[in-house]
């Protein structure tokens, strides 16, 4: 996971702060279950960046001509295989 256990919990708090601060929700005695959830779709989400990344990489080191992580060429070829990558699995639009 990119983000610490600690982060992730510090997101939560600030996230379901806004919402209420905002009142985009309401809530009786839910708290600690709505927490829980944002911090499900979190760590989920994160779980699939990471999984995305590692698909991107993997297609980028199978290519017979090399190609150096940080070069202006690789960083093309990343975001774009990003994503195409995204999009395959229903995450952005094309």
């Amino acid at each position: 996971m990119m983000l610490s256990e600690e982060k992730v919990t510090h997101l939560t708090h600030v996230l379901l702060k806004g919402l209420i601060d905002r009142d985009i929700i309401e809530f009786h005695d839910e708290e600690g279950k709505i927490r829980r959830e944002i911090k499900r779709i979190i760590i989920g989400e994160l779980k699939i960046g990471e999984d995305i990344d590692l698909a991107v990489r993997k297609k980028l080191q199978s290519f017979s001509k090399k190609l150096f992580e940080g070069s202006p060429e690789w960083e093309i070829l990343y975001k774009k295989f990003f994503k195409e990558e995204e999009v395959r699995r229903g995450r952005a639009s094309a």
